[in-house]
């Protein structure tokens, strides 16, 4: 699970590269527009799955009160007709992961290929690195209001016992058709992870380096490593932070950005960096080995 935040939060990057990333112009070149194309169906639904998983409520009372009154039938068909339409928004944002995964190969495929380096590729092909950002600040988006969100964990187990002994008692179970039990198994260890999108697009990076040998191992991770390090510079450059026209361009390269890193998020106002600096406390994979500089440790605390 490491590898990706691993490049993400790398400390040697002190100084890196230092060129301007056009977040809020950037346009696709000819030779861009179709890895772009293809990428930008899929960025364009990820707005939308944001808006529904931020409203995403739950069925908690619904749940409570089937589970406290086991032979009111009224209240276990209350509970799994509220439980059902849930199971199909989260059905939607796994499905959406895996569309997600898709397109960041592609552009890393773009990204990384040769005769360029990953630096030379990000600065010529801006397009698909803002692309590239999108995939990351969608994630980084989606993973902080999973993890303040029990209930989706909650009514997704909730789902699996009520279909479980549905099936024993041969009950006709709606929704079952949509979530069948290999999706279903699927959807599970995704969401069971504290940060579900990351660790699918951490997992698609290393499966992209396995079915890619004949390119280096260095191109992937420098790819990830420098557009983490290009945002940290633009951050602390005054020159480069003034061309921002627009404020939230600061919180999307802080979210694809993450020693310097941390201390930049450490510079923020708390409240809106506080996600983030939690996505790094639970999921860097080896925060608290010995190894580990003491000085990271400490800003994470």
């Amino acid at each position: 699970m490491g590898n990706l935040l691993k490049v993400l939060t790398c400390t040697d990057l002190e100084q890196g590269p230092n060129f301007f990333l056009d977040f809020e112009n950037a346009q696709p070149t000819e030779s861009e527009k179709e890895i772009y194309n293809q990428v930008n169906v899929v960025l364009k639904d990820a707005e939308g799955i944001l808006e529904d998983l931020q409203s995403y409520r739950g069925a908690g009372h619904e749940i409570r009160e089937a589970i406290q009154h086991p032979a009111d039938e009224k209240l276990q068909e209350k509970a799994w007709g509220a439980v059902v339409p849930l199971v199909g928004k989260l059905k939607k944002f796994y499905e959406f992961s895996q569309r997600l995964e898709a397109a960041l190969r592609g552009l890393l495929g773009a990204l990384t290929s040769t005769p360029y380096s990953p630096t030379q590729h990000l600065e010529r092909e801006q397009a698909l690195a803002k692309q590239f950002a999108e995939i990351l600040h969608f994630t980084l988006r989606f993973d902080e209001l999973k993890m303040t969100n029990p209930a989706i964990q909650n009514d997704f187990s909730y789902y699996r016992r009520t279909l479980s002994r549905m099936r024993i008692n041969n009950v006709p179970a709606e929704g079952e058709n949509e979530v069948n039990n290999e999706l279903a198994n699927r959807m599970s260890l995704f969401y069971a992870e504290a940060t579900p999108m990351l660790k699918t697009l951490s997992d698609a990076t290393t499966k992209f380096v396995s079915e890619n040998k004949n390119l280096p191992i260095e191109n992937t991770t420098d790819c990830l490593s420098t557009m983490a390090s290009v945002c940290r510079v633009m951050l602390e450059t005054p020159e480069y932070r003034s061309r921002f026209t627009n404020e939230e361009t600061v919180s999307f390269c802080l979210r694809v950005m993450m020693k310097g890193c941390i201390k930049v998020l450490k510079d923020q106002p708390p409240n809106s960096v506080e996600g983030l600096l939690n996505a790094l406390r639970y999921t860097t994979k080896h925060l608290n080995d010995e190894t580990t500089s003491k000085q990271i440790k400490s800003m994470l605390q």
